[in-house]
């Protein structure tokens, strides 16, 4: 699967590590949604929590590649939170970019070790 990494590559406890800090970082965004940017409240705990739950959702599955899968469509879903408080467009993006990163490194990682030893 293009989507997913192998199960021995290392840089898919980064990938978990990311999704972890999502999950915290969602889930305080629902007070900042609030008490900063006016959302009401039951917006906001949707948002918020349906982000980090997903990324929830995704860290646990992540040894499936259906976790991955979940993954990436946590990283847009990030972004977006910032329509509901302008914080979150940079904070999502850059969680997207880690993601995104630590995904390629892993990738490369993959390429390196079947490649003939010369």
């Amino acid at each position: 699967m293009r989507y997913a990494l192998p199960a021995g590559n290392p840089m898919r406890v980064v990938l978990l590590s990311v999704l972890i800090f999502e999950v915290i970082v969602f889930g305080l965004a629902v007070p900042v949604m609030i008490l900063v940017s006016g959302v009401p409240p039951a917006a906001a705990a949707l948002g918020g929590g349906g982000a980090a739950l997903l990324a929830l959702v995704a860290a646990g599955l992540l040894r499936k590649p259906i976790g991955y899968l979940v993954g990436w469509v946590t990283q847009p879903i990030g972004i977006l939170l910032g329509l509901l408080t302008p914080a979150m467009w940079v904070v999502g993006a850059m969680f997207a970019g880690l993601w995104v990163l630590s995904f390629v490194l892993g990738r490369r990682l993959d390429t390196q070790g079947a490649a003939p030893a010369s």
